[in-house]
Order: C-alpha cells, then sequence, then structure tokens
C-alpha cells in the first residue's frame, strides 16, 4: 500500500508532462515529451526494484522512498516550462534536473545500505553505479545551457543512463526476490497509464461538461482504453507471468527485466501519447463543430502513433515472455501508423471513431488467436 502511495506522485507527473505536450501539440513537444517520460520512469522505476530488495515501507527504505516522492512531485510541478529558462528564482529546467538526480542518488545510498551484507548485491552495485552518475553531468550541463543543447544533452544523459544501467545487469544481473511483487508493480503502473486517457477526457484545457458529440467521443476513448487493457491484462500478463516463474531462478531476473523493464517502456509511452490524443479530440469539440473541428497533423500522430507504440510493445513483451508471435499480430499492430494518412483529413470524432473501430477489431483477433490453444514456450533469455 505504501507503494501505491508513492504511485500518487506518479499519476500527477503524467498527468503533468501530457499539459507539457499539448500547449499545443508539434513535433518538437512531442519528442520532449518522450525525453520526460523517459525520466519519469527511470525515476519510478528503481524504486520498484529496491521495494523487491528490501521492505519499502519500514525503516531508511521508506525515507528514501518519501524523499524520492517529493523530488518527483517537484519535478512534476515544473513540467510544463521543462525548456522554459526564466529569471524567477526557481530555474524549471535545473530544477527538473536536479530532482531527477535526487531520486538516483537517494536510490544509490539505500541500496549500498541494503548490500553491507550482500555481496552479490555489492557487486552489482558497482556495474551499475557507473552509467547512473556518468548521465548527470550532461542532464545538469544541459539544463543550464537550455534550447536545443539541453534536448540534445538530456538525450545523451537517457542514453548513457538506460543503456549502460542495461549493459551493467548483463554482467551484473539483480536479485529478483519476488516474481508476484515484480509482476504486480508493473501492471499497476500501466493501469494508470491507461488511466490518463480516462483522466485527460475530463481535464482538458478547454473541457466543460461534455454535451452531444463531446459525449460520444468521451465513450470512444473509453472503449479504446478498455481494448488497450485487454490485450494485455485479460490473458496476455496471467500467461506472461506462469511463463517467466518457470524460467530457472538463475536466469529470470534477466528475462523478468528485459520484459518487464523493457518491453513496459513503450507501452506505458504509447498509452500517455493516446491519452494525449483523445484530449485534443475533446478539446478540438469544445472548440468547434463536430463536422469541422479536425486534429493537427502532431495531434493525430500522438493518437494513432501513441496506439501503435502501445501494440508494439505489447509484442516484444509477448515475445520476450511467451515466445510466440504470429506475422498477423505484427501486422495489426501497425495498422494504426499505416491508417494515419487516410485518418487524418477525417473529422476529429472520426479519426476517434476510426481507431476505436481499430481496436476492437485487433482485440478480436487476439481473442481468436487465444482460443486456438497453441502450446507456448517458456520464455527465456534472448541476450546474444
Amino acid at each position: 500500500m505504501f507503494e501505491i502511495f508513492f504511485d500518487l506522485v506518479f499519476v500527477f507527473a503524467l498527468t503533468r508532462v501530457i499539459a507539457f505536450m499539448a500547449q499545443p501539440p508539434s513535433a518538437l513537444t512531442l519528442g520532449q515529451g518522450l525525453l520526460l517520460l523517459l525520466l519519469l520512469i527511470y525515476s519510478w522505476g528503481p524504486y520498484l526494484w529496491l521495494g523487491n530488495l528490501v521492505r519499502a515501507d519500514v525503516g531508511p527504505a521508506r525515507a528514501a522512498t518519501l524523499l524520492a516522492m517529493a523530488a518527483i512531485f517537484v519535478a512534476a510541478l515544473v513540467l510544463p516550462d521543462a525548456w522554459r529558462q526564466g529569471p524567477g528564482s526557481v530555474d524549471p529546467p535545473l530544477t527538473l534536473a536536479l530532482a531527477y538526480l535526487v531520486t538516483r542518488a537517494v536510490q544509490l545510498v539505500v541500496l549500498f545500505w541494503a548490500s553491507v551484507d550482500d555481496p552479490p548485491l555489492r557487486s552489482t552495485l558497482r556495474f551499475f553505479v557507473v552509467p547512473v552518475t556518468a548521465a548527470w553531468l550532461p542532464l545538469i550541463v544541459g539544463a543550464l545551457l537550455g534550447g536545443v543543447a539541453q534536448t540534445v544533452l538530456w538525450t545523451v544523459a537517457l542514453l548513457v543512463d538506460i543503456g549502460g544501467s542495461r549493459v551493467a545487469s548483463i554482467y551484473g544481473p539483480w536479485p529478483l526476490r519476488s516474481l508476484d511483487h515484480f509482476t504486480e508493480r508493473f501492471g499497476l503502473v500501466l493501469i494508470i497509464a491507461l488511466g490518463e486517457a480516462l483522466i485527460a477526457a475530463g481535464t482538458g484545457p478547454r473541457m466543460t461538461a461534455p454535451t452531444g458529440a463531446s459525449l460520444i467521443a468521451a465513450l470512444l476513448g473509453l472503449v479504446a482504453t478498455i481494448c488497450l487493457w485487454w490485450l494485455y491484462f485479460d490473458r496476455l500478463a496471467p500467461a506472461a507471468r506462469q511463463s517467466v516463474l518457470r524460467v530457472p531462478d538463475e536466469r529470470r531476473s534477466h528475462v523478468a527485466g528485459d520484459a518487464y523493464g523493457l518491453a513496459h517502456t513503450p507501452m506505458i509511452i504509447g498509452a500517455i501519447y493516446v491519452a494525449l490524443g483523445i484530449e485534443q479530440v475533446l478539446g478540438q469539440l469544445a472548440d468547434e463543430p463536430s463536422h469541422t473541428a479536425r486534429l493537427s497533423w502532431p495531434s493525430a500522430t500522438a493518437l494513432y502513433g501513441g496506439a501503435t507504440l502501445y501494440l508494439l510493445g505489447r509484442l516484444v513483451f509477448r515475445r520476450l515472455t511467451l515466445h510466440a508471435v504470429h506475422p498477423g499480430q505484427g501486422v495489426a499492430a501497425l495498422l494504426p501508423l499505416l491508417l494515419l494518412p487516410i485518418a487524418r483529413p477525417l473529422p476529429a470524432l472520426a479519426e476517434l471513431a476510426l481507431l476505436t473501430l481499430l481496436l476492437i477489431a485487433v482485440t478480436w483477433y487476439e481473442r481468436r488467436i487465444d482460443r486456438r490453444g497453441e502450446p507456448v514456450e517458456p520464455a527465456r533469455d534472448v541476450r546474444p
């Protein structure tokens, strides 16, 4: 329950990222939003591993988690101004960079404390601490420089942090003490991301009580979100957990880290982009009649591209856990993006309706595949 309490600030931060990308959506803000989402996910993710290693609700771990909550909350407050350097007493880019640094530094301190009597964990930390701390310099320098330099250096920082941590985990894998805890935590944060689509429906900048076309759009957004939930939680998530459970202990943390730590990231980001697209549909309908309201190219790309990103991440997850992906599933995952040029000239409500119908069809197709009852291989380590 304490970890779910920790997730509350993560929910708030995701909402603020949508607010950042919505003012107004452009190719630049969508790309910058991606960087912000990665910063948030990799502020939150390490505390999932921490909670899997030690009790998160007692002692130093609880104090560290509360401090991380405060840092993420501060980051969320300044997120909409993440690329605006002002003369005020608070510099948003630098504040955001320092907040991220605090979340990572606190986690390292607690992990070193927990590894005092755990030599394998201490060995893992020696590999892990190098890329994490190496990412801090470009992050801070980018925040000080601002503009294009900030975007480039923050990209470098994330590549060093994320990529270096993955390489380090090959030589010093993290111990996975509770698969149930691990899978449940990732499932909960994915539900949070999907819930952002519903939150966006009611908190858009131009939304009042929906009537007529806006009400239809809100219901279509609900149905689309249900489809995304169904595609993961109905059958895939339980089957994947059972498959990972059958992996030998010495390889389980590798497989789980790749499947949940990597494949869930595009699913979470895709769900957030879909939420942005739904918010933009509702905002356009609030401003214009339903037959003239149209999405901009960035808004439509967020809606349809987000759905494709979610579906592709889901297939990667299925491949890493169940080791079974049908060619038709790959085609179905790409369909939203392939339909984008066709959907773009349509009214915003029709664009959302078309995507919703497509997701219903993909869900139906997936259920047909599941009903075939084909044997599924246990997950295995696919690292080279």
